[in-house]
Formats: structure tokens, sequence, C-alpha cells
């Protein structure tokens, strides 16, 4: 499976924002952003010239880090979004929002997308009692997440430690944390997805 193995805490400080792509760290004062709140380089600390493209290119990488998706398969959530009915920019997110790896991290389940990837892709979850090892697979309404039984204590152990940082669980989700089962309720409204990107940004960027 592709994934992007570049430094995360340089992710966060080029976005100039907390993607939290490291789990309890990013909470700490050891955050990158936190320590060094200018973009990485040579050049981090310059004046940077602020272009209509440059601000759409900046949101797009902010949303594909965010979530742990790379270009093609981004782009590739974009050409679906942009079929659907509706507004191109929610149901760009709501695609996102509803990625397996994504809704762990949701449900408290996983400190951070990385770790939910993992859990995921060593066969740890089943949804509806069928075991599911793709971390981009859409979820649905009624759909019922629950730890596989046969999995061993210390991964249970990781993902009890996780909801121990969860505050709160969005409304179109249900948790059981002490159970470590869940379901899918609805899917989210944009209100309910803290993503903090501006998609009309990434929806202008794609259509020239």
């Amino acid at each position: 499976m592709a994934r992007d193995r570049s430094a995360q805490c340089k992710q966060c400080r080029r976005e100039g924002i907390k993607l939290y792509l490291k789990g309890e760290r990013c909470l700490t004062d050891k955050c990158g952003v936190e320590r060094r709140s200018y973009p990485p380089g040579e050049h981090g600390r310059g004046r940077q010239k602020q272009s209509e493209y440059r601000l759409q290119l900046r949101e797009k990488q902010k949303a594909r880090r965010f979530y742990g998706v790379l270009e093609k398969q981004f782009r590739s959530y974009y050409e679906k979004a942009s079929r659907q009915p509706g507004v191109t920019g929610e149901n760009l997110l709501r695609l996102l929002e509803t990625r397996f790896d994504n809704v762990l991290v949701r449900l408290g389940f996983a400190a951070s997308r990385r770790q939910a990837r993992q859990l995921i892709l060593h066969g740890h979850w089943t949804i509806n009692g069928r075991r599911v090892n793709i971390p981009s697979y859409q979820v649905r309404p009624d759909d019922v997440i629950a730890l596989k039984a046969s999995s061993k204590p210390g991964a249970q152990q990781i993902i009890r430690d996780a909801t121990e940082l969860t505050s709160a669980v969005p409304a179109w989700l249900q948790a059981d944390h002490d159970g470590l089962t869940a379901k899918v309720l609805r899917l989210p409204e944009r209100a309910e997805i803290d993503t903090p990107v501006q998609e009309q940004l990434i929806v202008e960027l794609y259509s020239k």
C-alpha cells in the first residue's frame, strides 16, 4: 500500500496548523507546531508571496495530509464527489470523513490515522461481522463496527489507551468504549465535520 513516509511534524509546520498526525504527542509541548511555528526548510522564516493559486494549493495539501491520502487517491475522491448530487466540496469532505481509518479516529479507537490504518491492515476490526482490512473502506449508515474477538491483548490495550484521549464522539456515530463496538448512525453533515479546511478553495483549484 502506497503511503506518505515524510516527517509528520514537518507536514504540520508546512501547513501552519496541527493536523494531529501523531496522536497523543500532538497534545503535548513536543508538538512541532508548538515548538517551531514556521514552515520547515532554509527559507521557512522568510516572507512568502500569497497568491490565489498558493492559497488553493495549500488548502488541498492540508486536506490531503489531514486524512493521510496521496495525490492520485485524493483526485479520485474529488472526481467522485463532483459526480454526486449536491455541493462538490461537501461531498468531498463527506467521502474523506467516512473512510474506515478516519471513522476509527473519530470514534476514539485510534490515536491517529496512521495507527488506525495499522490496526485495520492487521485485521483487528470487523464491519457487520466481516473482517475488513482496507483503510479506505467507505462506511455506510447502520454499519456495526467491532473489535475482532481473536485480537491479541496488546492490540486491545492500544485501543483502550486511545479511547482515554477522546473527549467526545460525533453525533453521526455511536461508540461503546467498554465493549469496543460502534455503529454508524448516518452520514455526517458539513457542520459536524471539524476538518480545518476551506473546501471551496479545493474545488476552485481542481476546476481550473
